[in-house]
């Protein structure tokens, strides 16, 4: 099957496997063995290039607006999905002209892709079309192993990382308050998003890097909390390879799947708390969760299963 993917990113083609910088969406064309277009090039896409496109719509959307997204990579690909960007509510932050072009794409579209299971229900009332789940996934050919670097037993105390900044869509003074219960350490990506005034913090901030090292470099922490928004969830990902246990939301898959006794309902600060002190004093709770974590990422979030998972869903389109 032929599969190609199109966004807002500059590169042309497929994806190599030792990829630096293998975020999910890199790492969705890699595993699949797409091949991805930006989406200022379609036009250049020979017809019928493709079984089926994938195509993520971008938040910026003002310069698009005018053209007609997916009517033009029907063009290129028998079948053609649109895979949601950000929360599902995100998209209507936009002028109206914006929302009616983006609800018209999706209404055109034969399939939508989703992050989260709440995001399926939200997208099927809203079309009445066919929704399904594409995973978050990493690909983990370069990492040496989750085994090598799990914080065992809970030994490996550096500090808790949190999952985002100080906005709304990260909530990171709710995880940062979470975060304190510890009594470690606190350290916070570094994103677009944050306020500059968030460096005058006690927080141990991370410069942006490149996945491969980022991926490296949250494997000493002892626990995260991630009490934003739900999106696609690769943060909750990304320590549940690691065996590190992560305090989060129910409404992220990543997070209600791969860490069930760490997560509470949304807004339940109060929990959150409780189980950061669990986390801290209890060293087999600590240890049931890290074990518990490494084997339902295996069971659910492995490249073997994305693959088998999204290939039926595309085959039966």
């Amino acid at each position: 099957m032929k599969i190609g993917f199109f966004t807002e990113a500059g590169y042309q083609g497929g994806v190599p496997r030792n990829h630096p910088n293998m975020r999910t969406d890199v790492a969705w064309v890699c595993a699949l063995g797409a091949q991805h277009h930006p989406l200022e090039t379609i036009q250049t896409v020979p017809k019928d290039s493709y079984d089926v496109g994938v195509v993520i719509i971008p938040k910026n959307k003002n310069h698009l607006v005018k053209f007609p997204i997916v009517e033009e990579i029907k063009r290129v690909c028998k079948k053609v999905c649109v895979m949601q960007e950000s929360t599902y509510w995100y998209w209507q932050d936009d002028q109206i002209g914006e929302q009616i072009w983006y609800y018209n794409n999706l209404m055109e579209s034969d399939l939508i892709l989703c992050h989260n299971d709440d995001d399926l229900n939200y997208y099927r009332g809203m079309t009445n079309k066919r929704c399904e789940l594409l995973p978050s996934l990493m690909i983990t050919d370069n990492l040496g192993g989750n085994d090598s670097i799990l914080p065992c037993g809970g030994g490996n105390k550096e500090g808790v990382i949190i999952g985002g900044n100080f906005v709304s869509i990260y909530r990171g003074f709710d995880s940062y308050v979470v975060a304190e219960q510890f009594g470690l350490p606190v350290y916070a990506p570094t994103t677009g998003r944050m306020k500059p005034e968030e460096r005058g913090l006690n927080i141990n901030h991370l410069e942006w890097m490149q996945w491969y090292q980022w991926i490296h470099v949250i494997s000493k922490f002892y626990a995260g909390v991630q009490l934003g928004t739900a999106a696609a969830g690769t943060f909750n990902l990304n320590l549940s390879f690691h065996g590190i246990p992560c305090i989060g939301y129910e409404s992220l898959n990543t997070q209600a799947v791969l860490h069930p006794e760490t997560t509470v309902k949304d807004g339940h600060v109060d929990k959150a708390r409780e189980l950061a002190d669990r986390l801290a004093d209890d060293i087999a709770f600590y240890e049931k969760c890290s074990r518990d974590t490494r084997r339902l990422y295996e069971k659910h979030y492995s490249e073997e299963v994305f693959v088998k998972k999204m290939m039926d869903i595309f085959e039966s389109l």
